[in-house]
């Protein structure tokens, strides 16, 4: 039996436009374009399809999800400056509940200070930090892992 093609959403937030230019030293080289083509090579490989998107609002973040809910059967998120404090769009994630896993291209823990504490991690089953743009594949393996029938 064929199995099941998988609906993978990914939602990036504000600045990730800015991959490849923005603090190389932090964030790399890599831009989000050639992020989201190797996420959709890799989801076609395990038999996913990957929407992405890439807002700096937090309402446009928001609507985003609200809209793509019924399509997804799962989320990848790099929320940004929001994972720190952006209760509205953790309450969305949980809203729709849909398995949730967080990216991020540096390790948070080992941040500045403001940077530590993440509060959309209780509404996701899983995060894979300070990987680089390594991290966003490894998270992708890792959601469909967990929701493949």
């Amino acid at each position: 039996m064929k199995k099941k093609t998988l609906n993978i959403l990914v939602l990036h937030g504000p600045n990730l436009n800015l991959l490849g230019e923005r603090d190389p030293s932090v964030y790399g080289t890599t831009t989000l374009v050639e992020i989201d083509r190797g996420l959709k090579r890799e989801g076609a490989r395990l038999g996913a399809r990957v929407r992405a998107f890439q807002r700096n609002g937090e309402g446009e973040l928001i609507d985003l999800l609200h809209a793509q809910r019924r399509w997804a059967d799962g989320l990848l998120i790099n929320a940004g400056a929001y994972t720190h404090y952006s209760y509205a769009l953790r309450d969305a994630i949980a809203a729709v509940a849909l398995p949730a896993f967080e990216v991020h291209l540096s390790d948070i823990r080992k941040r500045e200070a403001f940077r530590r504490k993440s509060v959309i991690r209780s509404v996701c089953v899983g995060c894979v930090m300070g990987k680089g743009p390594a991290g966003y594949g490894e998270a992708l393996r890792r959601l469909l892992s967990r929701i493949r029938p």
